[in-house]
């Protein structure tokens, strides 16, 4: 079997060079973008805008070269992105817009229109088949995004606390799905509380949009309500304290394998192409309104038709660096009885784990952990 093709080019530009968002045109290019009908379709690029108050989001001039390039092609581009379960400045359209602008996506900064695909309240979705699918059978994913003819995802590739990194495979999978969506791929995941670690701070109750967490007031620690709880795992990066953790330990697996299987309805018979960057590498989502220090160095741009091999190869480059000191990683290592994993993502966030994704995106035929690196 033929080797996917992944494109590479780093961050370097030297004095009166190219620009990067001029290097990243030139790499989609060259890994075949242009191959792609696009005169008079229209093409959504998936993205994340970034939480209010995280700043290790992908600048707007990374999204702006993409649809500059897809302009060129006689495109009709837009934003895309879906609303959140969670409490935050994204949970529904209105609010989600006005963080993107805040953060700098506006169609004069991005050069087209953003749209939150799953509408107002999050509800606007569609059933899609998963061909293939152990775990999902019909995947509920944003209207707008299912309307489009052509689909292009744009990835801030990061450590995450559920998933162990955010790459390609989850800003499609778990970025696409509706509200409704991301609670059935979260639905497996239950917490626990350590009231011995718990300290009462409420602050992981802030996170919780389903009522799933009460205070018992008597002994001034938090509980879980699973008759309402659904699994999101907000309340995890919330805690830091390490008093929550999961209930089965199989549910990251099982998070990693539906959220595979979403991507896949995604993807499935329409052109697709996918690019990653690999910089500010936060140890946890965007979907924070904080972002720590990086736990790996900047690395590059990837560019690939594959959205497998696209993770696969971000992956790999990762765990052949060095990680940063002063960072969750570094601290981890230098605690007393930490267990080294040698593995980068792992040892940022001990619970995760983030082979199965891949695994199971391999087994359903969302492409192939095989692949050839082109350096640009």
């Amino acid at each position: 079997m033929e080797k996917s093709k992944v494109y590479f080019s780093d961050f370097r530009t030297p004095a009166g060079g190219d620009g990067l968002p001029t290097k990243l045109k030139k790499l989609i290019k060259k890994a075949g973008i242009s191959d792609i009908e696009m005169d008079g379709r229209f093409v959504a690029i998936k993205m994340h805008f970034g939480e209010l108050g995280n700043v290790s989001f992908l600048r707007p001039n990374f999204a702006k070269a993409v649809v500059d390039v897809v302009k060129e092609l006689g495109g009709k581009p837009f934003l895309t992105d879906c609303n959140t379960m969670y409490p935050g400045f994204r949970k529904n359209a209105l609010e989600h817009l006005y963080c993107a602008w805040e953060n700098g996506f506006t169609p004069l900064s991005a050069g087209c229109p953003i749209i939150i695909a799953d509408g107002l309240k999050g509800t606007d979705d569609i059933e899609v088949p998963v061909k293939g699918g152990e775990y999902v059978k019909n995947a509920k994913i944003g209207r707008a995004i299912m309307d489009a003819d052509v689909f292009i995802s744009l990835t801030h590739f990061k450590g995450h606390e559920l998933t162990g990194f955010g790459g390609t495979i989850k800003n499609i999978g778990m970025g696409c799905g509706s509200r409704a969506g991301k609670t059935e791929q979260h639905s497996s995941s239950k917490p626990e509380i350590n009231p011995g670690l718990c300290r009462g701070c409420r602050r992981c109750q802030r996170e919780c949009a389903n009522g799933g967490l009460e205070f018992d007031a008597a002994s001034r620690k938090m509980t879980v309500n699973y008759d309402n709880c659904v699994g999101c795992g907000r309340c995890l990066g919330a805690c830091n304290f390490d008093a929550i953790e999961f209930s089965q330990e199989n549910a990251p697996q099982l998070l990693n394998r539906r959220m595979a299987e979403y991507a896949k309805a995604v993807v499935d018979g329409r052109p697709q192409f996918h690019i990653s960057l690999i910089v500010d590498v936060s140890p946890n989502c965007d979907c924070h309104s904080e972002n720590d220090a990086p736990i790996l160095p900047d690395i590059g741009m990837f560019a690939s038709f594959d959205p497998l091999a696209l993770d696969q190869a971000c992956v790999d480059a990762c765990q052949a660096c060095k990680p940063l000191p002063n960072s969750q990683i570094s601290d981890n290592l230098n605690t007393a009885g930490f267990t080294d994993h040698h593995d980068h993502f792992r040892n940022s966030r001990p619970e995760t784990e983030w082979q199965s994704c891949l695994e199971h995106s391999e087994k359903i035929g969302l492409g192939s952990r095989s692949y050839e690196l082109i350096k640009i």
